[in-house]
């Protein structure tokens, strides 16, 4: 099995609901460290797993879309508490459906909050090769 992994980081705010959580339930901002790896069996005719320029640059469009805002206010978030569990489902699930990865079996994200905190998800694909 074949690995390639990215990671990026940026600032977002965000408060967590319901049950009483203390702080947690002010708004406050995390460094968030996204990491992204993709798993598959095959290379390509050139020897990759998948265009890691292609895979930049989709990380890159999600770390501009979520840096500096609030995930409580967003759209993708409503209705639900913004935990690092869902955030990297979302960013799983995002990901997964614009990246044109056809070797990639496994596709996990894996969301840092803090030095001692992550969470991740991972997305098994169908494989066309």
């Amino acid at each position: 099995m074949h690995a390639v992994a990215i990671k990026r980081d940026f600032i977002a705010r965000h408060h967590l609901t319901g049950d009483d959580r203390g702080e947690e339930n002010r708004n406050h901002s995390h460094h968030y460290v996204v990491e992204l790896q993709l798993e598959g069996e095959e290379l390509d005719c050139h020897g990759f797993l998948v265009d890691i320029v292609d895979l930049e640059a989709q990380l890159d469009a999600q770390v501009r879309y979520y840096a500096d805002r609030t995930l409580n206010e967003l759209p993708e978030f409503a209705g639900s508490n913004p935990s690092v569990e869902r955030f990297a489902l979302i960013l799983c699930d995002v990901l997964s459906a614009r990246l044109e990865t056809p070797a990639v079996r496994i596709m996990t994200v894996k969301v840092w909050e803090n030095d001692n905190a992550w969470a991740s998800h991972s997305c098994v694909k169908q494989c066309s090769t």
